[in-house]
């Protein structure tokens, strides 16, 4: 093995963000076997809800998200195997244990932060940061493997045989087998990359370049479509597409408008927070769902609501407004044309 000096080994000085970026990957594991059961489907904080939140704005990945949220057998499975890698890697990245393979697993897992819920974050930007620092730091300690203080380092050391071979360095540690003329020009290829990226997503996640700066993490939004007016059945579907996502939208009002914009059937808060599983068919796994006070909307949650009343077969044929209130005063409506 070829010498390098203490202080111009590359990995000994990215051993502070190995250490912090492989605990920040093998603690999702950590989180979510050890402290709490995240994993479970029937308790409160199940990682596949907080998956269906990436949803409604996710770039590029959405119909993988889609799939996956409108089939919770298969949605467990991945929540699964994706928590198990996320442990493996962050451990593995933690001991400096073949490294450069690792840091690709950073390297995707970052990319997976990053398209499925880089527009999330109510303050800081928190999960487009998470991301692209992420993407970052996999580039990084491919580049650097690991120094002195890893596991791939005393395997070298003590010239294990497996270190010999060719694979080895594309793997683990030491020199990489680029050439040194060529070396400079995927480092600032793969910067600028990277870069790139950070850039792009930051304009349409958040406007952060140009135009108007915004946060779809602020204030809830929902979206009303596919409403009908049948005989003495109303139903809509309602789609929660932006807002905080560790607190649903209280609705404490469902009011349907004619032409006058009179109201002709109101539903207030304490008749939603008594609705049945028959006024509520849920698309995904986030689940829209009556509260003590209120009906409750998650983040990325859809479902079709609909109401049962003699009024609406009494209705003259027309169009109609579904207004939906937000115990913050916030309201959206939708019109329904009656035949």
């Amino acid at each position: 093995m070829k010498n390098i000096s203490i202080k111009n080994d590359a990995g000994l000085l990215a051993l502070a963000v190995r250490l912090v970026i492989g605990w920040t990957y093998f603690s999702a594991f950590w989180r979510r076997t050890i402290l709490a059961n995240k994993l479970d489907p029937e308790l409160a904080g199940y990682i596949g809800e907080k998956f269906n939140h990436f949803l409604p704005n996710a770039l590029g990945i959405k119909p993988v998200i889609l799939f996956l949220v409108e089939n919770p057998d298969m949605l467990w499975i991945n929540m699964v195997i994706f928590t198990i890698i996320e442990g493996i890697v962050g451990l593995f990245i933690i001991f400096g244990l073949f490294t450069r393979i690792m840091s690709i697993g950073v390297f995707l897992l970052a990319m997976g932060i990053l398209l499925g819920s880089g527009w999330i974050g109510t303050t800081c930007l928190d999960e487009w940061q998470i991301g692209v620092l992420g993407i970052a730091t996999g580039f990084l300690l491919f580049l650097t493997g690991s120094g002195k203080y890893s596991l791939d380092n005393y395997f070298m050391k003590n010239n294990f045989s497996f270190t010999k071979k060719k694979w080895f360095n594309w793997m683990g540690s030491g020199e990489l087998p680029i050439k040194e003329h060529i070396f400079p020009k995927i480092v600032l290829i793969g910067s600028l990359f990277i870069f790139g990226i950070t850039l792009l997503t930051n304009q349409i996640f958040h406007g952060g370049l140009w135009g108007t700066l915004h946060n779809k993490s602020v204030k809830p939004k929902l979206e009303i479509t596919a409403g009908k007016i049948e005989n003495n059945k109303l139903s809509f579907d309602v789609f929660r597409t932006e807002g905080v996502d560790v607190y649903g939208s209280w609705i404490i009002g469902i009011e349907l408008l004619n032409t006058q914009n009179k109201t002709t059937i109101k539903y207030t808060q304490n008749d939603l927070s008594r609705l049945s599983k028959e006024n509520i068919s849920n698309y995904y796994v986030a689940k829209i769902k009556p509260g003590k006070h209120s009906l409750i909307i998650p983040l990325g949650a859809k479902a079709n609501l609909n109401f049962q009343n003699e009024t609406l077969s009494n209705l003259p044929n027309g169009t109609y407004t579904v207004q939906i209130t937000d115990i913050s005063g916030v309201s959206w409506k939708h019109q329904i044309l009656k035949n």
